[in-house]
């Protein structure tokens, strides 16, 4: 009696159960392929990462050779610095002052080419800005020059009155 057979123990998975386990693969594999690369995505990845390794060895490389060339040329440095130290700040200035001189001759030069052409009636990039600006100060101007003609008799008898004898 002892032989009889635990229904419960032995029971074989509902076909529910298998069910939903198959779809759910089915639905996993589904969002996979919907997501998956296609072969120009893939390419270019491939590309993205062959060029980064190599940028990332070439990096290796120069921060390694720096670090020996330090190592290897710090004494020679150390030893030589008081020649370097002079010569490298009358290098620095010498160079600023050069390409400070070129910058402004470069300006000076664009400056004159645009008046060139804003004279020859060329109309160059922000002439009408130039033309607003001038007929604003023309018209201030004239406003001042009016309002001063209008009150200035006025602040001249004002003057009279406050000193009879001036």
């Amino acid at each position: 009696m002892s032989d009889v057979r635990n229904p419960t123990i032995h029971q074989r998975p509902s076909s529910r159960l298998n069910n939903s386990n198959i779809n759910s693969s089915n639905s996993l594999l589904r969002r996979f392929q919907t997501h998956a690369p296609n072969s120009s995505q893939l390419i270019g990845f491939l590309t993205l990462f062959v060029s980064g390794s190599i940028l990332l060895l070439l990096i290796g490389l120069t921060v390694t050779a720096t670090i020996l060339g330090l190592i290897f040329f710090a004494p020679l440095l150390i030893l030589s610095s008081p020649i370097w130290v002079p010569i490298g700040t009358i290098l620095f200035i010498a160079v600023a002052g050069f390409l400070s001189v070129c910058g402004f001759g470069v300006a000076v030069l664009a400056g004159l080419s645009w008046m060139y052409r804003y004279f020859n009636g060329m109309h160059p990039p922000g002439s009408n800005r130039f033309d607003y600006a001038r007929s604003r100060i023309y018209d201030t101007a004239s406003h001042v020059k009016d309002y001063a003609r209008e009150y200035g008799g006025y602040l001249q008898s004002k003057v009279k009155d406050a000193a009879p004898g001036a």
